[in-house]
């Protein structure tokens, strides 16, 4: 467990910026979020899309489905992508995204969102920056959701994202 935790906070994270005021953005860098969702957050995100499904409210439901508890819906979870990027570079367009839902997220749980730029290539003044994606619970352990993001970026200076967003 030990050594599982260090390769993925020391191999996987060689370059984070969250916490620099501005940095160029280059192949590899990684930008990251925390968050944990909660109760209010799971009912807002089904009163928007209109997913009511039980699982995501009922504990009876989740634990006939073989859940510890109530989930929180995954594209709720996977919201954390978009808002890290766009946290960064204002303006940013998100193009695609692909996932892969690996584990239950429940309520209270704190997530760790990562994206990390795994190829950029100019065009017509902006920039196409392809990014590996991963959520992980339990301070990097274990891996919830992970796929890959495009987006398309107005220039490659990262800005320091508000502390109170």
């Amino acid at each position: 467990m030990l050594a599982k935790t260090f390769l993925l906070r020391h191999l996987f994270v060689p370059r984070c910026f969250s916490s620099v005021t501005s940095k160029t953005l280059k192949v590899g860098d990684i930008l990251r979020e925390t968050r944990v969702f909660s109760s209010e957050d799971v009912k807002a995100y089904a009163e928007v899309s209109h997913d009511w499904n039980p699982l995501h409210f009922d504990s009876e439901s989740a634990r006939k489905a073989g859940f510890e508890n109530p989930l929180v819906h995954g594209m709720l979870v996977s919201s954390m992508f978009p808002r890290i990027i766009s946290a960064h570079f204002p303006r940013a367009v998100y193009v695609s995204q692909t996932l892969h839902f690996r584990s239950p997220v429940y309520i209270g749980d704190e997530i760790l969102g990562l994206v990390q730029a795994t190829a950029l290539r100019e065009t017509k003044n902006k920039y196409i920056v392809k990014f590996s994606t991963k959520c992980f619970k339990n301070h990097n352990e274990l891996v919830v959701l992970d796929g890959e993001a495009t987006a398309i970026l107005p220039n490659l200076e990262m800005l320091q994202p508000n502390p109170s967003e």
